[in-house]
């Protein structure tokens, strides 16, 4: 039972992550309806300006604590990745929102090229390390005993759950609750006739760059704080799985990002913990990768819209 509790936990941080990543995804489709593959690499830039800020920050500030640090960072890569966002769309897709489908996927490839790039000019082709600022001992959930290893979890591990369902329900709030939110479900679904309604399509689907970015830069900082390092190629693994995690919840569906992320993390931990038992030792932990890929070819095949499906009129 511990173990299975551990890898409960483990699931819930991952799977935290892969929805804050998702919701950029099902943000961009629920409102011009493409798939921008370069968020992943936005993540990465996320996280380098997030290590340059911090090497600035305790060079400079060498008395500032973890918390503010981090704070700080955070804003520094949010405004930077909003800016990244708000270019991408501006250049790349604006242009092409008449065109055939295949032509912004092509750009968003492109672009998520260029971006790795520009990364490894910039910060090197080689992992760099992330400092670990919030306390890294484990805390005991379930203590250890006669009955099991016990269950633990790190501060930054709980922070990263607290965050993630923090900006989660926020960003619900912002899309039901807020005038910028019904104008983003207008023009999901009818740009024209939001148009006509005094809605400014332009700025309504930058805006969302800007924050389906934002919360990218959010995603990387949580994944270079948890596994300790950096580097130019990061982004790719995890956008695949939370591209992953939005069609599973339904892609262009907030709840459904959500709780594909969450659903998806706890599938690939669990099954990463228990494949060695089932298959006798022939595979190990480090095969989890195939779970996300296996629950992508199994929902678009028996479930394409997801497990929540998709709100039309919600899609934003």
């Amino acid at each position: 039972m511990d173990i299975f509790l551990q890898q409960v936990v483990n699931g819930l941080v991952l799977g935290s992550v892969y929805a804050i990543i998702a919701l950029g995804y099902t943000m961009v489709y629920g409102i011009i309806g493409i798939i921008n593959f370069a968020h992943a690499d936005v993540l990465m830039v996320g996280a380098m300006v997030s290590l340059s800020a911090i090497t600035v920050l305790q060079n400079h500030f060498p008395h500032l604590g973890a918390v503010p640090t981090l704070l700080i960072a955070l804003a520094i890569a949010a405004t930077v990745c909003a800016a990244v966002g708000f270019t991408i769309e501006r250049v790349a897709y604006r242009p092409l929102r008449r065109a055939p489908r295949l032509a912004p996927l092509i750009t968003a490839i492109g672009v998520s090229i260029l971006l790795e790039t520009l990364a490894m000019m910039i910060w090197g082709r080689n992992p760099l390390p992330f400092p670990q600022l919030l306390p890294t001992d484990p805390i005991a959930v379930v203590p250890a005993g006669a009955g099991g290893p016990g269950v633990v979890i790190s501060m930054t591990e709980i922070a990263i759950i607290v965050v993630a369902f923090l900006m989660m329900g926020g960003l619900m709030l912002l899309v039901h609750k807020t005038r910028l939110g019904r104008a983003m479900r207008s023009i999901a679904e009818n740009q024209q006739v939001a148009s006509l309604m005094g809605v400014n399509p332009n700025f309504v689907i930058s805006v969302t760059f800007m924050i389906g970015s934002a919360l990218a830069a959010l995603a990387g900082l949580m994944i270079a704080s948890e596994y300790g390092n950096v580097h130019f190629y990061m982004g790719f693994i995890p956008g695949i799985k939370a591209f992953t995690a939005a069609v599973l919840g339904g892609i262009g569906n907030l709840g459904g990002a959500m709780v594909g992320g969450i659903v998806l993390g706890l599938i690939e931990q669990l099954g990463a913990g228990y494949i060695g038992s089932f298959t006798g030792g022939v595979f190990g932990s480090n095969y989890q990768d195939v779970f996300a890929f296996i629950v992508l070819i199994v929902v678009l095949v028996f479930r394409p819209s997801g497990l929540l499906g998709e709100r039309v009129a919600e899609r934003a």
